[in-house]
């Protein structure tokens, strides 16, 4: 995918600016713990789960950080079961979607992707849609809840590219992005929703339909009230059951889809480590739970963990 210019429209909450990656040092307090976190995790293949409060250092807002917009995601029965909230989740999406592809992966995201390039990692489960970790590099990716750069036709099961239809959808409507931005303040969400006050605007959106078959779009991602596909699910286990531990980046493991693998790897009797500002439900879990930045943290651990 193209990378634009980094930046945001004016009238935007919820979305950051993009700052320059900040050094992979950590403040003197944090040294001890994440010493410990190094000697834990030093000589083992590991793999990595990583959640929202990896991306939010890219601008990316979170769901459930200190920072987070609070909002109620549209379910997949909501976006199913009513063409006007698909119509709303449309308009939204395409707002949402004209800034979050402008964000770039950061030093957290990297450091992932020099880990697997090193061979330390048996692979990378990541809850976030943004592709960022695709985008530093990483290779043996689970996008565990979908992509948000793919679209998915829920008839014909065709799938296209956000970016074409992005363009579909600018012909239908054209002028509605301005019209947006100048209508009031506009709150960006992690899988490229938005909430925009103004519902003259939104009720006059017009939706694409599926050009193979006129069936319905949806996101290639997983929706609220969605399982994750089993295959899926199957790999990431396998990925766990592979490694000697489980790293646990900016997660706050609230839903089960991320938690299982919590679960799964402390009754194995592997070794957890889980890196996030605040407390997670898998901390009753963890071997080790730090309180600290993830994108530095995982800047130092790339440092720091010596080759297999």
């Amino acid at each position: 995918m193209e990378r634009q210019q980094r930046g945001v429209g004016v009238g935007l909450t919820g979305f950051a600016s993009f700052p320059p990656a900040a050094p992979s040092g950590l403040p003197a307090e944090h040294l001890p713990s994440m010493e410990s976190a190094r000697a834990l995790l030093a000589g083992k293949r590991l793999a990595v789960l990583t959640g929202a409060g990896l991306s939010t250092d890219s601008g990316v807002p979170d769901y459930r950080g200190p920072d987070a917009v609070p909002r109620s995601p549209m379910t997949y029965q909501e976006f199913v079961g009513d063409p006007a909230n698909r119509q709303r989740y449309w308009a939204r999406n395409h707002i949402g979607w004209s800034h979050l592809r402008h964000a770039d992966p950061n030093q957290g995201h990297r450091a992932v992707a020099d880990l697997e390039r090193r061979g330390l990692l048996t692979g990378l489960i990541t809850q976030n849609v943004d592709r960022l970790h695709e985008d530093a590099g990483s290779v043996n990716v689970i996008d565990l809840h979908g992509r948000y750069d793919q679209v998915i036709c829920l008839d014909c099961r065709r799938t296209y590219t956000r970016s074409l239809l992005a363009g579909v959808l600018t012909e239908l409507n054209p002028g509605f992005l301005d019209q947006a931005t100048k209508s009031g303040l506009v709150e960006i969400a992690p899988d490229a929703d938005a909430t925009v006050d103004d519902a003259a605007l939104i009720s006059a959106f017009v939706v694409a339909a599926c050009p193979a078959c006129g069936g319905t779009l949806k996101p290639d991602f997983v929706y609220f009230g969605e399982n994750v596909p089993k295959d899926r699910v199957d790999a990431a286990y396998a990925m766990v059951d592979r490694a000697g531990a489980l790293l646990v980046a900016g997660s706050s493991l609230t839903v089960m889809s991320g938690l299982r693998f919590v679960r799964h790897a402390a009754k194995l009797g592997k070794p957890v480590v889980i890196i996030n500002r605040g407390d997670t439900r898998g901390d009753p879990h963890a071997t080790i739970k730090l309180h600290v930045g993830v994108s530095e943290s995982l800047a130092w651990l790339a440092e720091q963990l010596p080759d297999l």
